[in-house]
């Protein structure tokens, strides 16, 4: 099969799955089109390791399906085309023992598990930014309170610093919505007026 999508400047989010099947067995191509209908995905298959490298390195896969027997057989080209395969989910298929309802269960669970990850990866990521931004305006916050407890401060610094103090309160609100307001800010404001 050929690739129906050779486009690198499109995000990977944007482009349809895809898979590669490297395997010179005869006759793949029917269980490569059954995948393709089954999964909604675009099934490309290699034949060797060198056609195998060819489009990996024209294009992105989400699957990369190596025949057990071809890297038994060379496993040292096996290696290559993991080291080329990006980020895609290796697997290892005998495709002699296995048929298209095993592959495409194979196939299926490792995009599902890939997904899993995913979520997980941008919920931990989401989490991180979250407390680096709280953590930051915290620190605005504490500084403009120490910076408003001392004493003499010119009326213009004073100005700027409250200003200061209430954006950071601000922002510490949207991002905490559950939290109480911290009257100690406000009412040191008011305090020092």
């Amino acid at each position: 099969m050929s690739a129906q999508c050779t486009d690198t400047e499109t995000p990977l989010s944007l482009r349809p799955a895809a898979a590669l099947i490297v395997t010179p067995m005869e006759g793949i191509e029917s269980t490569a089109a059954a995948l393709a209908a089954q999964l909604k995905l675009t099934v490309e298959v290699a034949a060797s390791r060198a056609a195998a490298l060819r489009l990996l390195l024209r294009r992105s896969y989400q699957v990369v399906i190596l025949d057990q027997i071809l890297a038994d057989s060379d496993p040292d080209g096996a290696e290559l085309i993991w080291q080329h395969a990006g980020v895609a989910i290796p697997l290892q298929v005998n495709f002699a023992l296995a048929g298209s309802a095993r592959l495409e269960r194979e196939v299926r669970t490792a995009l599902a598990r890939r997904q899993r990850e995913q979520q997980l990866a941008d919920t931990a990521a989401t989490a991180a930014v979250d407390a680096e931004l709280k953590n930051a305006i915290t620190g605005f916050l504490l500084e403009a309170r120490l910076a408003l407890a001392e004493e003499n401060i010119p009326p213009q610094v004073e100005s700027r610093l409250r200003t200061m103090a209430g954006m950071a309160d601000r922002l510490r609100e949207r991002l905490v919505p559950t939290a109480p307001r911290d009257t100690t800010t406000v009412s040191l404001l008011a305090a020092q007026k």
